[in-house]
């Protein structure tokens, strides 16, 4: 398997070191050169399978022969470890069609668990073997940071770096990144957006000096392993509805639009999907994007989804590259386009997107509709990013298929927007109850390329 770049002008690179490498020095993102196609009897072979077990089968594929089926099934029994049910991503009804799949049972009760568990293992195991020294610097909307920080923390020959927007986070997701002990990861409060963040984030990318220097590499969804981890919960609960003897729709909560991809990716192996719909908060790029062809930004406005507050959507590049049927050269003159504000996406590569993609909107009023309506109707307390893919799901319900949506995080992530919606407050897991009573740790920074590249040298070295 290799793995080429969306912008079409970086080497092509071998599983491992496209994980560690993160971004392409063009600029791009790294995406398969083909995706493998499974038959229909290779998804029906899944059924009744453990998580584990099916979580080998769809990752082996793509991940190149330096990891022996030993190491890789090794690396996913320990990823997945730590989770809080035995199903790991379990399924809930909600309605005549309609089903939840609780992505939040991990170690920091969101989706990113999926995903971030399994790069850390397959990343030690890397390390290991050539003797080398990374420095993992991510941009987080909430979770993505939690996530990494309960993955590195404690691992030899990594440093890793969080930037998160200072006041725009929940306070459990402020607080699962600054309380862990292990001195190798560090919460960094930046003055700005999360779009800020990813920014300073893929600059110091495009510093090739600083990132030769510091053995820079990337956790955020713009790493091809995450992605890959993220196919596998599609594949398990389309499988659990019927797959592949019939067609699943899915809707997923969408911020930076690395999951969504994930289900593209397996619908491109060949899983019968019907639709994917993308559903956002008010920070709705995506959703005027799929309407109009028109992608351009229009600020970052605060919500009760704070996952969702973005206008930069970084994945959204390889779903661009796919439906422009893998020219780079088209690619980077969007990217470019998007820079000064934004760009218009050409009539066949709307065609192509829509294909693949629906999508909708939910307000904040909408938001907290749904999660008193799950409540009442279901006894379901779902999170606002949760909430948000409920309602644009019941739109989107078509009789024919099972519409599964994504639950992205738990409920108690988001305290107060659940108890002010339900009336409820709902409680954190014993094993992180004592929460509120850790120490914090972290740094305030402002949103300045120069200072929190300073910052990431005089913490990497101390």
């Amino acid at each position: 398997m290799r793995y080429v770049s969306t912008r079409g002008q970086a080497p092509s690179l071998g599983f491992e070191d496209a994980m560690l490498t993160g971004l392409a020095r063009d600029g791009g993102l790294y995406v398969p050169a083909s995706v493998p196609v499974w038959a229909p009897e290779d998804f029906a072979a899944l059924a009744g399978l453990g998580y584990e077990e099916a979580a080998f089968r769809v990752m082996r594929p793509f991940v190149d022969a330096v990891f022996s089926d030993a190491a890789l099934g090794d690396a996913i029994a320990a990823a997945y470890a730590g989770f809080g049910h035995a199903a790991r991503a379990p399924l809930v009804q909600l309605g005549s069609g309609h089903f939840l799949l609780e992505l939040f049972h991990g170690p920091t009760l969101a989706f990113k668990d999926f995903a971030m568990q399994v790069i850390g293992q397959l990343m030690a195991r890397a390390m290991a073997r050539r003797g080398r020294n990374i420095t993992i610097v991510g941009a987080t909307s909430g979770d993505t940071g939690s996530a990494a920080v309960e993955a590195f923390g404690g691992l030899d020959g990594v440093d890793c770096f969080i930037l998160f927007p200072q006041g725009r986070v929940s306070e459990v997701q402020r607080r699962q990144m600054t309380t862990p002990a292990a001195a190798n990861v560090h919460a960094v409060a930046v003055r700005g957006d999360f779009d800020d963040c990813q920014a300073a984030v893929k600059a110091m990318f495009n510093d090739f000096a600083f990132r030769d220097e510091i053995g820079l590499t990337a956790v955020n969804s713009i790493n091809w392993a995450r992605v890959m981890a993220q196919v596998v919960y599609f594949v398990t609960s389309a499988v659990a509805l019927g797959a592949p003897g019939r067609a699943v729709d899915f809707t997923v909560p969408t911020g930076n639009f690395g999951d969504i991809f994930a289900g593209s990716i397996a619908r491109a192996m060949g899983l019968p999907v019907g639709r994917l719909v993308i559903a956002t908060n008010h920070n709705d790029i995506l959703h005027r994007t799929l309407t109009t062809g028109a992608h351009v930004k229009d600020g970052v406005r605060a919500s009760i989804s704070p996952s969702m507050d973005i206008q930069v959507s970084s994945n959204f590049e390889r779903a661009l590259w796919a439906a422009h049927g893998g020219d780079g050269a088209a690619v980077r003159q969007l990217m470019d386009e998007l820079s000064g504000g934004g760009f218009n996406v050409s009539q066949g590569a709307l065609e192509g997107l829509r294909e693949i993609y629906a999508s909708g909107r939910a307000s904040e009023s909408e938001t907290m509709d749904t999660m008193r309506w799950a409540h009442g109707a279901t006894g379901e307390i779902l999170c606002p990013h949760s909430a948000v893919g409920v309602k644009v799901a019941r739109e989107h319900l078509d009789p024919a298929r099972p519409m599964i949506t994504l639950a992205t995080a738990h409920p108690a992530k988001f305290p107060d927007a659940v108890e002010q919606a339900t009336g409820l407050r709902p409680g954190l897991p014993k094993r992180m109850a004592d929460l509120y009573d850790r120490s914090e740790r972290l740094t305030v920074v402002d949103n300045d390329l120069e200072a929190i590249q300073t910052l990431v040298r005089e913490r990497r070295a101390a």
